[in-house]
């Protein structure tokens, strides 16, 4: 991979400029509009599932206390509306909460496996609000501005170097912004001058740190990018200045935050392929670390097929790369949060109850006494022959030693259910869909799914707001 030299100039705010001002509805391929539906419908149920989040409740808590002009309804809290920035915070920390909504993919060997974004959550929220604000409910307006924003999102993260991942930040927390900053922009109207302003704030603001993973403030991030970027864009809007190339140059923020972009990537332009389309998105079958998700489907297998019972368990090893053993960084997790990012809590879930859905990342089911005793019989280590394989993709196996003395062992398929290799099925979606919005009633339900596959036609846009806006309010 070719990086660019720091004191050679790039155009990618520029370019980014162009595509934001350029997009129209009519150029978006329609595999583009029909994998941004299943996106929107994704994250619907996942707005739903975070209400019952504390994280997402302190949110909506603090909001409706603050109150403010009703640009937006307010999810979670009945008829309250408030400012389309405030709107966004808390659409966005409620789909992040369980760490289910949906993530970038990318095939490029030089870019580590697993350090791009959730590419959805902040453009469609910042969309939403925006739309709500504006009083839009043409639904190809609402469709174009949130496949821009994604758009616009996904690229940077594919140009940028890894490292801004490996250093510490997180890419759904900075460069997420830029997302809902573009969504927001373009819904707006911006002019070329001022959607580089946009983008200008939208760089100094953005922000989200990896030891944050397992707290409260890893949905943050994403409530924040969410935010962050509908506030670039009033900004911008009302006149306010920033460099018109934040991007690019030797303090720009590919620069400062990544060491650079790649020279190869920049060539290949915003639009002129999707990212939504390719490489693609995965949709996630397990509410954890998209890293895990092949292992989980092992072990899974494992348990299933030799009928293994918990107590028929001695100990259990696990090897990964790097690249696994790193983010996913709790050897023991103390509560759901932590389990989403500790494989001895993920495995156990897996042999002891053979799911991991939402009901097991509970603090009552984590803290159990038999739960934390099966997650002190898994070991993990790195495996050097793995990691010399290389971080394209996610390696593992898995030894399952039983107290008979037999040793079951496996390794993981580099594929993964939701990925756009093996993609979750339409059924399998509103499944996962419904189990996300299993606290709303049924009829609200058959609603927003509705909704979402009769975008972008006539009211569907409406129908789909006046759903989110009706989910059970928790303040």
């Amino acid at each position: 991979m070719q990086l660019v030299n720091p004191d050679v100039a790039t155009n990618v705010t520029e370019q980014a400029v162009v595509f934001i001002t350029g997009s129209r509805y009519e150029a978006i391929p329609d595999a583009a509009l029909a994998i941004a539906r299943r996106c929107i419908l994704d994250t619907a149920g996942l707005y739903a599932a975070g209400l019952d989040e504390p994280s997402t409740a302190i949110v909506v808590a603090m909001a409706k206390d603050d109150g403010g002009r009703p640009d937006s309804f307010l999810l979670g809290a009945g008829d309250t509306r408030v400012p389309a920035q405030v709107a966004a915070r808390a659409l966005g920390i409620a789909a992040h909460a369980h760490d289910f909504d949906d993530t970038q993919v990318s095939h490029d060997p030089a870019h580590v496996y697993g350090l791009l974004t959730h590419p959805t959550t902040a453009p469609l929220s910042a969309t939403i609000v925006m739309c709500d604000k504006l009083g839009i409910d043409d639904g190809r307006r609402f469709l174009a501005a949130f496949a821009t924003g994604f758009e616009v999102s996904c690229k940077i993260s594919e140009w940028m170097k890894p490292d801004h991942y490996l250093r510490g930040h997180h890419s759904s927390g900075t460069v997420a912004t830029f997302g809902a900053a573009a969504s927001a922009a373009w819904l707006l109207g911006l002019d070329a001058q001022k959607t580089a302003c946009a983008l200008g704030i939208a760089a100094s603001m953005a922000a989200g740190i990896r030891c944050n993973f397992g707290t409260m403030s890893k949905p943050w991030h994403v409530g924040r990018a969410s935010e962050n970027g509908v506030m670039a864009a009033l900004m911008a809007e009302r006149g306010f200045t920033a460099d018109p190339e934040a991007l690019d140059g030797r303090w720009g923020f590919a620069r400062v935050l990544a060491g650079g972009f790649s020279a190869d990537k920049i060539a290949e332009g915003f639009g002129n392929t999707w990212s939504i389309v390719d490489p693609g998105v995965s949709i996630k079958p397990y509410p954890s670390g998209i890293l895990t998700h092949q292992a989980m489907d092992m072990v899974l297998k494992v348990v299933r097929e030799h009928d293994v019972a918990p107590d028929s368990v001695a100990r259990i090893d696990f090897f990964a790369g790097d690249n696994i053993l790193n983010p996913i960084r709790y050897p023991i997790a103390a509560n759901a949060l932590q389990a989403k990012f500790s494989m001895a809590a993920l495995i156990a879930m897996l042999v002891l109850y053979r799911e991991a859905g939402l009901p097991q990342f509970r603090d009552e089911v984590v803290t159990s006494a038999e739960f934390q005793a099966m997650q002190h019989r898994v070991t993990t280590a790195v495996d050097p022959a793995i990691n010399a394989q290389g971080f394209d993709l996610i390696r593992s196996r898995v030894e399952i030693t039983l107290k008979n003395g037999e040793v079951l062992k496996a390794d993981a398929d580099t594929r993964y259910r939701g990925g756009p290799q093996l993609p979750l099925s339409q059924a399998d979606l509103e499944a996962k869909f419904r189990a996300c919005a299993s606290a709303a009633p049924a009829s609200l339900q058959d609603e927003i799914i509705a909704a979402v596959a009769a975008l972008p036609e006539a009211g569907a846009l409406a129908r789909l707001r006046g759903a989110l806006a009706a989910l059970p309010p928790i303040v």
